[in-house]
């Protein structure tokens, strides 16, 4: 194990002096008539004139459109800081300014499916789609929508909506319906397109019969766009209400030139969705500038994404990883889309994928990083990885031994970037940057322009001790609003509610010695036995390093006036929670964490409910302890999971 002090990773000389950072500090402080030696003075700079920084940002990466003349309208309420409010751009334009013989976008549905597309050919199909979607009357403003895969189809419906002004809205097929139609039966959009089915570690799942109910709940939707994929679509299309195939709706069109319809920075662009654990999911608006201008800094300036380069993560189209995903397109990455089990082939159908098309950029959840873990799958050793430069990682905290991991099992000469931000934000504010090392367990640093600092109770900035993650002034891609919160009371309340004017994210973080970070969990889920807060991660990073547990997952229960902490696991088959077990549990948690730690009690169920995009649902398990309700099941992938844990006699003594 590494000294704390002692950098697993260190960027060579020659990778700090060829990155996109290097560049980029060089052209600003040339700019600002000013120096940036290095990146805690950029950092600084960037968020004490965030205005100048978003025009360099603007300038360097290149933006296509009219800038205006004004980088930030500030305003004493951080809600109403404009950022380029003379700006009229399109994302789809800045997406597709490529039109070559090269390889823009490659699929894999499992080992199913295999298909490439050109910079050629994602314009023409672009074209085609535009073209129909203008014919049938789609004006800005107007929602599309995605009950997609993540595949080709996908990101060219959702660009030529863009290119149109309209906005674009999805989440994946195995959504079930009453959570599709929790989400878009707000949102209201006229076009839904969906697949015929979809793959899922080697079976095809039909989707017929939730289609049906979807459409009967969604009559906002005069057309539902069959996209091919598992080849059974021969009576799909005809035996569902307003449907119609993929090739139907394009048919007689000839891709030309993609039009793009230049907006406002602030246009809305997509509609993203919260969890919707505690109720109907919030309806989170992004913009064109923003999402874009984002994108580019945190691919360019922090994951060092060049032209040409290979980016991939493993995302669904309900997570806001996709569209971080598919921004790529703006650096010139071409992107690797992925739909189906992460763990198909035993766990090595990426590695196939990363081999195939010698993967630059590999990004993941923590969680499956811990799973690789558990199978001692050896990606190093198996494949070729000589062009892999990072690993992202988000989703959940990566645990301390996950870094490790990663440096002994993918490559020892990589960036690893965990990073953390949210739906909220459709991009990070704590991430990775391939000039700074990278220390164990901790993110590499706070993200350029993003004001972010930790507050104790008092709301004083600390450092080396757990607060809230905050941000203090105003970034680009906040959100334009929520759908159909019209006074922007439910905005507010949202990010604003406990300090006036500053951004309470709703982590619980630590800044380092280092400038780094690290996230101990959601704030609402801090645990508080006899007053003490315990981030839940602290407890994660100690029981996931034992191969007899597959999953946990740890809750406060209220006990005789104080909260003591509960932590239930769900263990390998064959394997029993016996004493033995539970004792080497406690004594690692003691040793590893504290005594304060250490659950009152350990108790061994067979699944741990997770929302649709893979996060465990603490808030929801705490509720059921406590008899109390969950407002909304429909958020989560696995519900029934949720009985396991009502009226525990385990839990009464």
């Amino acid at each position: 194990m590494q000294a704390p002090d002692t950098p697993l990773w260190q960027p060579s000389a020659s990778r700090i002096a060829a990155s996109h950072l290097a560049a980029f500090s060089k052209l600003a402080a040339l700019a600002d008539n000013s120096d940036y030696p290095d990146y805690a003075s950029l950092w600084q700079g960037s968020v004490t004139q965030p205005g100048r920084f978003w025009n360099h940002v603007w300038d360097y990466c290149g933006v296509v459109g009219d800038k205006g003349s004004v980088a930030l309208q500030p305003n004493a309420n951080m809600r109403e800081a404009r950022f380029f409010p003379e700006a009229s751009l399109n994302y789809a334009e800045n997406m597709l300014k490529r039109r070559d013989d090269s390889l823009a976008v490659a699929f894999w549905g499992e080992d199913q499916v295999k298909r490439e597309l050109s910079w050629w050919e994602l314009n023409d199909l672009v074209s085609r789609l535009q073209q129909a979607m203008r014919a049938h009357g789609i004006q800005p403003g107007d929602r599309v929508a995605g009950y997609m895969p993540n595949m080709p189809e996908t990101l060219a419906a959702m660009l030529a909506a863009a290119s149109l002004g309209a906005v674009w809205t999805s989440c994946s097929p195995d959504f079930g319906t009453d959570g599709a139609i929790d989400r878009f039966g707000q949102t209201e959009p006229r076009l839904l397109f969906c697949p015929d089915g979809y793959f899922y570690n080697g079976k095809r799942i039909d989707i017929a019969d939730k289609l049906q109910v979807i459409m009967a709940g969604l009559p906002t939707v005069e057309k539902l766009i069959v996209v091919p994929y598992t080849g059974d679509t021969d009576t799909l299309a005809a035996s569902l209400p307003r449907a119609l195939m993929l090739d139907d709706f394009v048919a007689g069109l000839v891709g030309s030139r993609v039009e793009f319809t230049r907006v406002a920075f602030n246009h809305p662009l997509f509609i993203l969705y919260s969890s919707g654990t505690t109720g109907k999911p919030k309806c989170i608006v992004h913009g064109h500038g923003g999402t874009l201008l984002q994108h580019l800094k945190e691919h360019q300036l922090h994951a060092d994404i060049h032209n040409g380069d290979r980016l991939f993560y493993f995302t669904t189209c309900g997570w806001m990883m996709w569209n971080w995903l598919v921004s790529g397109l703006a650096s010139g990455a071409t992107l690797m889309l992925f739909d189906g089990s992460p763990f198909a082939k035993s766990g090595r159908i990426l590695w196939e994928y990363a081999q195939a098309y010698r993967c630059s950029h590999f990004g993941t959840s923590a969680k499956y990083i811990d799973g690789l873990r558990k199978i001692d799958l050896q990606p190093g050793r198996d494949y070729d990885l000589s062009c892999l430069r990072a690993v992202f990682s988000t989703g959940s905290p990566l645990v301390a031994e996950s870094f490790d991991w990663v440096y002994q099992a993918i490559k020892a000469d990589l960036n690893l970037a965990s990073i953390s931000g949210g739906t909220d934000i459709v991009s990070c504010f704590a991430l990775g940057c391939a000039t700074l090392p990278v220390y164990r367990g901790e993110l590499q640093c706070r993200g350029l322009g993003m004001a972010v600092e930790i507050w104790n109770d008092a709301g004083k900035p600390v450092r080396g001790e757990k607060g809230e993650l905050v941000c203090t002034q105003p970034f680009p891609s906040m959100p334009v609003g929520f759908w159909g919160d019209d006074s922007g009371e439910k905005y507010r309340k949202a990010y604003f509610e406990r300090y006036a004017d500053t951004w309470c994210h709703g982590d619980y973080a630590e800044l380092t010695e280092h400038d780094g970070m690290i996230i101990y969990g959601r704030s609402d889920a801090v645990l508080n036995p006899g007053g003490v807060r315990i981030g839940t991660a602290e407890i994660y990073r100690q029981v996931e390093t034992f191969d007899e547990v597959l999953e946990s997952i740890v809750v406060g229960q209220r006990w005789l006036d104080d909260e003591r902490v509960v932590l239930f696991v769900k263990l390998r088959e064959g394997r029993e929670l016996d004493n033995e077990l539970v004792g080497r549990i406690k004594d690692k948690i003691k040793n590893g964490a504290s005594p304060r730690h250490v659950p009152a009690k350990i108790i061994a169920v067979a699944d741990i409910p997770k929302t649709i995009s893979g996060k465990i649902v603490e808030l929801a398990v705490k509720n059921v302890i406590h008899n109390e309700p969950v407002n909304n099941l429909t958020a989560l992938a696995n519900p029934d999971a949720l009985q396991l844990f009502a009226d525990l006699p385990q839990l009464q003594s």
